[in-house]
Parts: C-alpha cells; sequence; structure tokens
C-alpha cells in the first residue's frame, strides 16, 4: 500500500513479557492492515516501561479506523489526538449509530482538551458524556438526549498486562487443564483470595445447582462464615436444591445421603418452594424457624447478600427470585464494580452473564468439570479467567479446608 492513508500511533508499557506488541502486530495484519515501527524503545530492566511508535496504513480512513478500533483496546493511541465526538441519543434504550461499544478494560476518553476517566469499566456498552463526567450505561438504561459516544477518536484504553509480582505471576499463568496438580492450584486460589481480603476488596461468587448435587453447599457455607463470600449470584434452583436438602435431605428428589433417588422425592423440590412462597421469602422462613440449615439460612444468618436472577426454566419461583432480566442484571452490576475476586462454580449462563459485567482487573476464576465452559468465557471476551478444570464438590472442600487452615495458623 504505497500510496495508502496512514496513522501513526505510540503504544507504551511492557511491551514484550507481556505479548502486547506481538499482538497489536498480528491483528494488523489479520486486518489486512500494514505497519511500519518508526521507533521502538525497549525498557532497560524488566521494570522499566517500553514505548513503540507505528505507523498503520490501510485501504482508506475506514479501514484506518477499524484497525485503530481493533488495536486501542491494546493500548495503542494515536499521535494525533483528537477530542471525544459525542451523538444525542434519539429515544429511551436506543444508542445513535457508530456508537462506541465500550470492553471492560481501564477506558478514557477525551473531551476539551483533557482526558477524563470512564467510570464503571464493562463490556458490550456505551458511554454517556454529561460534562466533566463520562459513566458507562447499558443499552436499555440510556435516556433520550443524553450525549453517547461514537466512534473511536478520543478514546483510550489500557490494557492489562502480566503481573510484575512473582506469586500473582505464577498464579495468572494458571492454564485451562485437568492435569494440573490440584492441591497447588487451590493453594494458590486461597493465598489470592487473602490478598483481595486484606486490600478490603469484595469477592463475588457465582453458583450453579451442581453445587449442592455434589454435597459442595455445606463447605460454601463454610466460606461464607468464614467471610470468603461478600456477594453470592445463582438462580432460581441452586436455593431451591439446597432448600430441599435442607428440608428433605434431597437434592432435585435423590437422597444426599443414600445417592439414591428418594420414594416421592421428584416432588420435593415443588414442595419446597411452595414451603417457602408460604413464609414469604427465605429470610421470613428462617426467622420463622422453617428453614434452621443450609447455605440459604447461612447466608441469612451472616447477613451476606445475594443475587438470584431468574430463568424460564424456573419452577415457582422462590419469592427472592428476581424474574426481570434487566434488574437482575442491575442487581448483579451493583456489586461487579468493586470486586477483587470472582469464582464461579458449575454454572455456565449466570458465570457468561457476571464476566460480561466485571472489570478485566477482578481475578476471575471458572471452576467446572467441562473446560469448554473456561474457553468459552474467554472466546466471549473474559479473557482474565483463569480455568480449573475439577470437580466443584472437591474444589471447594479443599478450598474451605486451606482457608480454614490459614485461618487457624496451620497453613503453608
Amino acid at each position: 500500500m504505497p500510496h495508502s492513508p496512514y496513522e501513526d500511533v505510540r503504544v507504551s508499557g511492557h511491551l514484550i513479557d507481556s505479548g502486547i506488541m506481538s499482538e497489536i502486530m498480528d491483528d494488523i495484519v489479520a486486518l489486512d492492515g500494514e505497519f511500519e515501527t518508526l521507533s521502538f524503545e525497549v525498557g532497560k530492566t524488566n521494570q522499566d516501561a517500553s514505548t513503540a511508535l507505528l505507523r498503520i496504513r490501510g485501504r482508506d480512513e475506514a479501514h484506518i479506523d477499524q484497525i485503530l478500533g481493533v488495536i486501542g483496546q491494546l493500548g495503542a493511541e494515536p499521535l494525533d489526538v483528537e477530542d471525544v465526538r459525542t451523538e444525542p441519543a434519539t429515544c429511551d434504550g436506543v444508542f445513535p449509530e457508530g456508537f462506541y461499544a465500550t470492553t471492560n478494560l481501564e477506558t478514557a476518553i477525551r473531551a476539551g482538551g483533557r482526558w477524563i476517566a470512564v467510570s464503571g469499566p464493562e463490556m458490550d456498552l456505551g458511554i454517556v458524556v454529561r460534562g466533566e463526567d463520562a459513566h458507562t450505561v447499558a443499552m436499555a438504561d440510556v435516556r433520550a438526549g443524553e450525549r453517547v459516544v461514537v466512534g473511536h477518536a478520543g478514546v483510550r484504553v489500557r490494557p492489562i498486562e502480566r503481573p510484575r509480582d512473582k506469586q500473582e505471576f505464577e498464579f495468572m499463568n494458571s492454564e485451562v487443564s485437568s492435569e494440573k496438580p490440584k492441591a497447588v492450584v487451590i493453594r494458590d486460589v486461597a493465598r489470592m483470595l487473602e490478598r483481595v481480603r486484606t486490600r478490603g476488596q469484595s469477592i463475588i461468587l457465582v453458583v450453579g445447582p451442581a453445587v449442592v448435587h455434589t454435597g459442595a453447599a455445606e463447605h460454601l457455607a463454610r466460606l461464607v462464615g468464614m467471610g470468603y463470600v461478600s456477594v453470592l449470584f445463582g438462580g432460581n434452583a441452586v436455593a431451591v436444591h439446597d432448600i430441599e436438602s435442607a428440608l428433605y435431605g434431597t437434592s432435585l428428589g435423590v437422597s444426599m445421603s443414600a445417592g439414591m433417588p428418594a420414594v416421592g422425592g421428584h416432588e420435593h423440590h415443588l414442595r419446597a418452594i411452595n414451603t417457602i412462597r408460604g413464609c414469604g421469602g427465605i429470610r421470613q422462613a428462617v426467622e420463622r424457624g422453617v428453614l434452621t440449615e443450609g447455605l440459604m439460612h447461612t447466608l441469612v444468618t451472616t447477613g451476606t447478600p445475594y443475587v438470584l436472577a431468574g430463568s424460564i426454566r424456573d419452577d415457582g419461583p422462590l419469592p427472592d427470585v428476581i424474574t426481570d432480566v434487566l434488574e437482575a442484571q442491575r442487581a448483579m452490576r451493583a456489586y461487579c464494580q468493586g470486586a477483587g475476586a470472582c469464582i464461579m462454580l458449575s454454572t455456565m449462563l449466570h458465570s457468561i452473564a457476571t464476566g460480561n459485567m466485571l472489570p478485566a482487573r477482578v481475578t476471575t476464576i471458572c471452576v467446572d468439570i467441562n473446560p469448554a465452559v473456561v474457553t468459552k468465557l474467554a472466546d466471549r471476551g473474559s479473557f482474565q479467567t483463569i480455568g480449573i478444570v475439577t470437580d466443584v464438590g472437591l474444589f471447594l472442600k479443599m478450598l474451605a479446608d486451606e482457608l480454614d487452615r490459614g485461618r487457624n495458623g496451620t497453613g503453608v
């Protein structure tokens, strides 16, 4: 493309050991563009940042804008910086054409010649600008007349680089594998949770009904009791089967002690739902002495919040379940921005939903017996997800034991 238009960009950071530089080059070529390295100043030590200037060539301005939109998510910034462009939303719940679709990375916009941090980094949203304030907004929540960022000009993101700390470095390099020694990986998870709690950040657990079916609810309740669960996300099923287990000793009609279907057990989950509905909710059932044990009982008695998001498959549902999907998203979103860690336990749909809401800085761990679940999370943009392929019951028991040892001063 000898006479094609071009744009010069700068990218800074730990470009080599984080792989950012090679990823930028690969993306340019994959998009049928060309690059020329104008300068590359490599940091003198592994703690120093590097800086590169690249000239990006494309077929036309639209092609260059497409390339800049992709490599901009890796921190590449045009040298000729423009102010951000905005257009008003013409009606409630509709972004203007060409709106900027956000990532979960730290983002800033340039307005009036200065950079403004965008609050609430989350993928697949828009950016609303009001004076010197810029914040993300869901499509359903944008209102007519609000100024929404369009295009990529004047938008800057900061990619997540490989951690410099050795302990964090080793842990974040975990891969999706069923062959890693589980004791070592779980010990790393425990130490990470301890650091997150020490920093005063919250810990989200996203929980599927398999936690109850495998008999692991008691170990999750131990984590709640030890203060390692700030909020629990789940659906109707995990709460129903935990309550069924507490009231009838079964989960989906299968005896928790014998592992065999109980006589008439197929009705137990409906009878459990009916009992809680008769009390007015889970908390009321605990207060009245109807629900005296189990995970949901522990959440109520410890004052640990939970968000139960409904599904088209739900029986009942329980009174605590939020059946409006947009309201459920808003309830979950309120907890995501302040999180330091999130552990997802055998629930693909709730895990993907939560992953979409989490900033990239949140250490995210997905535990599932099926490696495809973890892969799907990463493919959808939650690239910070660390996968642990194992039985969720085994994982929770070992994690609770490890944290218990650490609390009693007997850990490694």
